[in-house]
């Protein structure tokens, strides 16, 4: 007996699904390698209950990533609030020059920049709801849009606790100091960390899994070092198309305070000691 989701992956592909094997997926989402009638695989996310427009807007980020021609994203062949299908990417090993593509490709990405802060709709960072209401001052949109989200969803749901709260909040109001000066809006893939870059049969980075709205660029750059940081080459090629300011270093912590409050609101209270850690250089 065949899922709902294979019959209608036959009705928007016109094609008959054969077989689907179950991949590795993330933490939210069903996945299965599906074989075709007509000989092609496709990747297909799925989930028993998704979280209304969860699928359709992931999409609308791969297309928005694709649309920048920076980097390989792979091609929405289907979409519907039940499941997001996909072109199939066979994994191969690395080419030797993996990290300067991905470098300069990220760099590319970002100078293809977005008129907003944020975006005209909202969307999902995993499973959390990411609201990208603009608002035109960067230092602003990060806090009103992305850590105070998360603090008060943390603090209401006791995950940090009432001195945590008041640390991370009163970062908040002295973000106008620390974020730096403004650049251009940059195109974000918005959830940049390295089980989010792939490697397709050519060897070449393709990016999956994206949460993109427009911001500051350095908050990709530090989620891409928050777990496993990236070779001296991959920020010299990087560097080599789009140069960074002389403090970004400085802000690697403050912009890592977004993922960090993420996974605490995900995954639970392991990662609060990352946040303390992150808080304190600002302190």
């Amino acid at each position: 007996m065949k899922h709902a989701w294979m019959i209608e992956i036959e009705q928007l592909l016109n094609d008959n699904v054969l077989s689907a094997t179950p991949v590795a997926g993330g933490d939210i989402n069903l996945a299965y390698c599906a074989q075709l009638a007509s000989g092609h695989k496709v990747f297909v996310k799925t989930h028993t209950a998704p979280a209304v427009s969860l699928y359709l807007r992931e999409a609308e980020g791969l297309t928005l990533l694709h649309k920048a021609q920076a980097l390989r994203i792979p091609n929405v062949l289907a979409v519907s609030e039940r499941m997001l299908v996909l072109e199939w990417i066979e994994i191969s090993r690395p080419h030797k020059h993996f990290d300067e593509r991905l470098g300069h490709g990220l760099a590319k990405l970002h100078r293809a920049s977005l008129p907003t802060f944020g975006l005209a709709h909202d969307n999902f960072l995993g499973s959390l709801p990411q609201i990208n209401t603009p608002i035109p001052v960067w230092s602003d949109f990060y806090r009103e849009r992305r850590l105070y989200p998360l603090i008060q969803y943390a603090h209401k749901n006791k995950i940090i606790d009432k001195n945590l709260f008041k640390r991370s909040m009163k970062l908040c109001e002295r973000l106008h100091l620390l974020c730096g000066s403004q650049e251009s809006i940059a195109r974000l893939h918005g959830d940049l960390w390295s089980g989010n870059i792939i490697c397709d049969k050519n060897g070449s980075p393709t990016l999956i899994d994206p949460a993109v709205y427009g911001g500051h660029r350095e908050i990709d750059l530090a989620m891409l070092r928050l777990f496993d940081s990236p070779s001296p080459r991959f920020f010299a090629a990087y560097e080599e198309i789009y140069p960074l300011d002389s403090e970004a270093n400085e802000r690697i912590p403050l912009y890592q305070i977004y993922p960090l409050l993420a996974h605490i609101c995900l995954f639970g209270k392991s990662y609060i000691p990352s946040l303390i850690t992150a808080l304190k250089h600002y302190e």
